[in-house]
């Protein structure tokens, strides 16, 4: 049992008994605008500060809790439990869960950026205090005691054995209309039985077992199904389509043609998969040549108009020191690649759409479907399903539009649209390439005098909000134009994000080069920018650690002040036995830290590979890694998080390119793009978590992404003594840089 501790007043509020309900009333209208001195309310309280916009206990006991952020497979349904079971002292199996839903739940906007604890975690932790706080008063006047000598257990709160009174009694139906307060009476740190429990993922079981997990397993009565005709390339024109063969078939209901959108909805689902391809032989495309040369690729971004930024600007760059190095870091176009390709289910009744998507912001997404179907947002109602692969803005949105637009030509029947993976790989909005470059000075100490870098990128945001994201949209014979791209604005950026090193710099100038022209679709890709800058920028430092004779550890940590790096560093460095590594023929070990937008997670990784001269494999032998995300609701769903963006980090340093010619993608299946398998996982991955109890969350989702990428690098540098510093490093890469 927990005892109550001293709580607010509650002669501040006022307390009446309505019909077995708790109304709370505050001299302060709940839906008024606080004032601009006003205390600024903990997370998305912010902009959604009604408690029972989070929290609902119902008359029989139920306690559902209300999130706008999606499980997109990182655990975050789990850890948002376990915050609001701590808060309610209740038991986790207790709370239902309600995400993402664009009728149930708070507006978060996007589920993105390592964003959901900080944002949605810190939401439901006060909220939930105060409810605990609101029901507690109540309790004492009911049971003629004060606050503290009062004990609660799983939502019964007891005066005595025998006198006893549970939330359902204080509270039938969603009642608590109630703003919150600023400050909240959270459970102290070391009180906690819940929160820092490694607890077992309630998205994993069907996951592992084979059940419906996924937006691609839903299923309804009366279903039909749909499928797309994309054009061959992105600026290809329809000169022609013939669709009576296609009418005939056995099962079509219907050819929707408006402009380049072209699509079949058939009854079965094989039945419009033959259809599409009937319906494909008939058409006639023409096809201009708008793509950059693939081997002109960086080049061409160099030649490209560009926005300039001074992100940051230190000191003065004079030139001065005793020696100066310099380099080129390159990333190409990267997919999200999820393994099960997109899909969205949409229905048309009574002049309202209803879409499962597995979109990351189902109410950006209805506002640009509304526009799209040109109806009025409350028109729409997006449900957000699990998708099978995310990572990111992937073509989840865009095929929701196409579900949408196939339901208003079949009104009254579930439309299902599933992507083929070729659609996946052609059509996905892509993570922008990049160019980083540096320069640094040495003093005589051997410590960095100057720092200069330089990020080229296109934008890493074209997420929906308005119609013109979704891809349909740009189809239709009244197309609607994708917004102008922007930058995403420093401290979080886009491009830029993680440009501005951690380390402590006397004279430092670092500048974002915007690059609106994107010659194919891009949009949001894990770590945004990071991957590359912190690629670039944790290479650069084992440079210059061997340009000052110094071992790399120890280089980094001479230039840091932050007591929390320092503290990863070291715990990273120890645990992989850097002091003691013996180099063996082929192998080496790297090093490599960031903090994750410099405001989130830290994480410092150490890395053992192998490289064969002959084929130029790249074998990861093991992983070592320490992160700080501050206080660590359930510690195995931040190891996942990390071993995951460790795997992916490999997947992608090692293996993945978008392939192009003049006119079109060409890498359209795994053998295009590939992909890390099982047998290229790392042999062992280690992660160690310095938990901080009663310190605020610290986005850990796409912290590990940059940092793998560098200490693998910097690993491959070790054991080849050849600095690799265009991504992927692919065989034929490591063969042609090594040499025979």
């Amino acid at each position: 049992m927990t005892a109550i501790r001293e709580l607010a007043s509650p002669a501040r509020r006022c307390f009446l008994a309505t019909s077995g309900a708790l109304v709370v009333a505050f001299a302060l209208h709940p839906t008024r605008t606080m004032g601009a001195d006003a205390p600024e309310l903990p997370g998305s309280l912010k902009t959604q500060p009604l408690l029972d916009g989070w929290i609902r206990i119902d008359a029989d006991g139920g306690i559902t809790v209300f999130t706008g952020k999606a499980e997109l497979g990182q655990g975050i349904k789990t850890a948002l439990i376990q915050v609001a079971a701590e808060e309610l002292v209740v038991r986790p199996a207790r709370i239902v869960l309600v995400s993402a839903d664009t009728e149930r739940t708070p507006d978060e906007g996007y589920t993105a950026g390592s964003h959901s604890m900080q944002d949605s975690g810190t939401a439901i932790r006060h909220a939930a205090a105060q409810v605990r706080t609101i029901l507690v008063a109540r309790a004492a006047e009911r049971l003629g005691l004060p606050a503290p000598q009062l004990t609660l257990d799983d939502g019964v709160i007891r005066a005595d054995p025998k006198r006893s009174v549970s939330y359902a009694e204080l509270v039938a139906g969603p009642v608590l209309h109630v703003r919150a307060q600023a400050r909240s009476d959270v459970r102290d740190a070391g009180s906690h039985t819940v929160v820092g429990q490694s607890l077992p993922r309630i998205d994993v079981p069907a996951k592992l077992s084979g059940g419906a997990a996924y937006v691609q397993d839903l299923r309804f009565n009366d279903m039909v199904h749909g499928r797309v005709l994309r054009p061959p390339s992105p600026q290809a024109t329809l000169r022609k389509l013939d669709a009576d063969l296609t009418n005939r078939m056995p099962g079509v209901l219907k050819v929707v043609r408006d402009g380049r959108f072209v699509a079949v909805i058939a009854e079965r689902e094989y039945q419009a998969i033959v259809a599409l391809r009937v319906l494909a032989d008939s058409a006639q495309w023409d096809e201009p040549a708008t793509l950059p040369a693939v081997d002109r690729l960086y080049e061409s971004m160099r030649d490209s108009p560009s926005q300039d930024t001074v992100i940051l600007q230190r000191g003065e760059i004079t030139g001065a020191g005793v020696k100066s190095v310099a380099a080129t870091y390159r990333r190409p176009y990267l997919m999200h690649a999820s393994i099960g390709p997109s899909c969205a289910l949409a229905r048309f009744v009574d002049d309202k759409y209803t879409v499962w998507t597995h979109s990351q912001g189902v109410f950006p997404l209805r506002k640009a479907l509304a526009q799209m179907l040109r109806v009025a947002p409350d028109q729409v109602h997006c449900i957000h399903a699990e998708g099978a692969g995310c990572y990111g803005h992937n073509a989840a949105d865009d095929v929701a539009a196409d579900a949408a637009l196939l339901a208003r030509a079949m009104p009254g029947r579930p439309v299902r649209v599933q992507w083929m993976r070729e659609d996946e790989h052609a059509w996905e909005p892509f993570g922008p390439p990049m160019i980083g470059s540096v320069k640094a000075m040495l003093d005589a100490t051997g410590r960095i005098s100057e720092w200069n870098y330089a990020v080229w990128s296109n934008t890493h945001s074209s997420r929906p909000g308005a119609a013109g994201d979704l891809l349909a949209a740009t189809h239709l014979a009244q197309p609607f134009t994708p917004p102008a791209p922007k930058p995403l604005p420093q401290p979080e950026g886009g491009g830029d994000r993680n440009a501005i090193p951690l380390y402590v710099l006397p004279n430092a100038l670092v500048v974002h080069h915007f690059l609106p022209a994107m010659p194919l679709r891009v949009s949001a890709l894990r770590s945004l920018g990071a991957y590359l800058n912190v690629f670039a920028i944790e290479c650069f430092i084992d440079e210059l650690a061997q340009a000052a004779s110094a071992d790399p550890v120890a280089f980094r940590l001479q230039h840091l002040d932050d007591a929390r790096a320092l503290e990863v560093i070291r715990v990273a460095a120890d645990r992989f036995g850097w002091s003691g590594y013996t180099r063996q023929n082929g192998r080496g070990r790297g090093f490599a830290f960031a903090r994750y937008k410099n405001l989130a997670a830290y994480v410092a990784m150490a890395i053992e590979v192998e490289v064969r001269r002959d084929t130029g494999e790249i074998r990861i032998l093991r992983a070592v890694a320490a992160v700080d995300s501050g206080e660590a609701v359930n510690p195995d769903g931040i190891r996942n998080q990390i071993e995951g963006g460790i795997i992916q980090s490999a997947s992608w340093t090692l293996l993945e390119e978008v392939k192009f010619d003049a006119t079109r993608v060409t890498s359209l299946d795994w053998g295009g793009y590939p992909i890390l398998r099982f047998p290229g996982v790392p042999e062992s991955i280690d992660v160690h978590i310095a938990d901080r109890p009663g310190q605020p969350f610290l986005g850990t989702g796409e912290a590990a992404q940059g940092p793998a990428a560098a200490a693998i690098a910097n690993a491959v540098a070790d054991a080849t003594g050849t600095r690799l510093r265009e991504l992927p490093f692919n065989r034929e890469r490591v063969r042609a840089a090594w040499g025979p």
